[in-house]
């Protein structure tokens, strides 16, 4: 079989199973089964693919066919213009978080001297390390309740040869007393209720990182209650939101918080995707 023919053969049988990206997909584990560039894929189609090759392809098909995303086929997304690790123990970044990425670098990058970024709920730290490497003059810790995040978190820490203090817990509760100028958190939002109408590549995504209770706000309320112990005067909260819970996390942050500015941000398609609440000096 060519490069081509197993390339159509994978999109077809993709598409019969309802992948939404059955063209990207197969590209992408073609590229990393063969070891080839997207050019090469389409300049080199007539090439036989060895069997050997062809039976890694097709275990990989199954998998992707099955539901599985192909960033954990892969074992890898990108986001921010760098490529992190990921397994089935974190969630895989996604273009939304950028906003809130973006949001914390420009208050970042206008503080002096060497400030203090939390990452709350790190996952594979793709926010905390992400602003690491565009904000080198940060000090960056992750946090996270999952030792297996963590690992997965340190593995893209030493990747991309950033550094990070790693920090495990509850929320806040393995920092002590320590405080930060910037907290970017993206915890669980999504309504118990609504877990099991996710799209199925969704529910491979580890529940921990997804569940956000009854309304999807819980992680809100505890935030918004206990971020101002580990603010420095001056700091600024950012938090990414699902649709819909702007407004709701708004209210959260601005009646728990000292805030002498708080706000939401849209992302790219207009949705109020992160909530900000700074604080007093």
């Amino acid at each position: 079989m060519t490069i081509s023919e197993w390339l159509k053969h994978a999109r077809d049988r993709l598409t019969e199973t309802g992948c939404p990206d059955p063209d990207i997909d197969a590209r992408w584990i073609a590229e990393d089964g063969l070891g080839m560039t997207r050019q090469a894929l389409v300049f080199e189609g007539d090439r036989a693919i060895p069997q050997s090759r062809l039976y890694q392809l097709e275990a990989m098909l199954d998998r992707r066919a099955a539901g599985e995303p192909v960033q954990y086929i892969l074992g890898a997304a990108d986001f921010m213009g760098l490529r992190f690790h990921v397994d089935e123990s974190v969630l895989i970044p996604r273009q939304d978080t950028e906003t809130l990425v973006e949001a914390a670098l420009i208050d970042l990058r206008q503080r002096p001297g060497s400030p203090a970024l939390l990452d709350l709920c790190c996952g594979s730290g793709c926010v905390g390390l992400s602003l690491a490497s565009l904000a080198p003059h940060a000090r960056v810790t992750l946090a996270d309740i999952s030792p297996q995040a963590l690992e997965v978190a340190r593995a893209n820490e030493k990747a991309l040869g950033v550094k990070a203090e790693l920090k495990q817990g509850d929320l806040f509760a393995g920092l002590g007393r320590e405080r930060f100028d910037v907290i970017a958190a993206n915890p669980p939002y999504i309504p118990t209720g609504d877990l099991q109408a996710l799209q199925r590549e969704v529910r491979f995504e580890p529940t921990l990182a997804l569940d956000g209770g009854a309304d999807g706000l819980d992680f809100y309320r505890r935030i918004a209650g206990e971020a101002a112990g580990h603010m420095n005067p001056g700091g600024a909260l950012f938090a990414e939101v699902g649709i819909g819970q702007a407004q709701s996390v708004l209210s959260l942050f601005k009646a728990h918080l000292p805030c002498v500015e708080a706000g939401t941000i849209k992302d790219l398609n207009g949705i109020e995707r992160v909530v900000f609440g700074k604080i007093m000096e």
